[in-house]
């Protein structure tokens, strides 16, 4: 066990799987005690098991972030009191992905993927932020995505809404930011779990790193923005995606 975040009470959404589930797992790792919420309960025992295994402190708390303020404010009450009062680590990583174009959209599935991926983030920093400035530290880590800044054929409804997300980013440094508190996101690239032939490779070639990440690099970003370390760190969004983004892509 590491003690980069020793202490640290933590709240993940999203944690069930994939990204959020990684940095639930990094931040426990490194002495945080975890919060961890999803939909799936047995998912969430599965993510509490791993941890508690290890040696690490964990609970989950089931959550349908639906956008709706009450969800937040509720999953907000919930985190708090099992984490003895309060929340150190924010953590905004829920959210949904339609393999969508623009014509297909229909209104239901915009108003759906901007209530969770938008909507829901927004009401729960809103709860737990002002606690945070009173006490004078915090952490609150938003996930934006490389296709915020990069233009693909399909996804843009989602694109927009990780967009919106590292705007919020820099709002709210600015509104909630302090010397103890600080706002910042990671926008992660292309990052799978490993499939023998995936063709998301593809998206990866040409780039220095030629090939797609893997969960467990984002959470090393998200240990790194959740600790002490980063504590001149605010209001930025770190690229966690091997150069896709910054870098031209060399066709071959």
């Amino acid at each position: 066990m590491g003690e980069r975040m020793r202490d640290k009470a933590a709240l993940v959404t999203g944690a069930t799987s994939n990204i959020g589930r990684a940095i639930a797992i990094g931040f426990a790792a490194e002495g945080a005690n975890v919060v961890l919420s999803g939909r799936s309960a047995s998912r969430g025992a599965e993510v509490v098991q791993e941890i508690t295994s290890a040696g690490g402190r964990a609970r989950f708390v089931a959550a349908e972030l639906d956008g709706s303020a009450r969800a937040s404010r509720a999953l907000s009450r919930a985190a708090h009191q099992a984490l003895g009062g309060r929340i150190d680590v924010l953590v905004n990583s829920a959210g949904i992905f339609p393999g969508s174009t623009t014509p297909t959209v229909d209104e239901a599935m915009f108003d759906e993927v901007y209530a969770v991926n938008v909507k829901a983030p927004f009401f729960l920093t809103a709860a737990v932020a002002p606690e945070m400035t009173a006490r004078g530290s915090g952490s609150i880590i938003n996930l934006g995505s490389w296709v915020a800044r990069l233009g693909i054929p399909v996804g843009a409804l989602y694109a927009s809404t990780k967009g919106a997300m590292e705007t919020l980013t820099r709002a709210w440094a600015a509104e909630f930011g302090s010397p103890g508190v600080r706002v910042n996101a990671i926008s992660p690239g292309v990052v799978r779990t490993a499939i023998e032939n995936d063709p998301a490779a593809a998206m990866m070639r040409g780039t220095p790193y030629g090939a797609f990440g893997t969960p467990d690099a984002i959470a090393h970003a998200a240990v790194y923005l959740g600790s002490d370390e980063s504590r001149f760190v605010n209001g930025t969004v770190i690229d966690v995606d091997g150069g896709r983004v910054g870098v031209a892509v060399i066709a071959s």
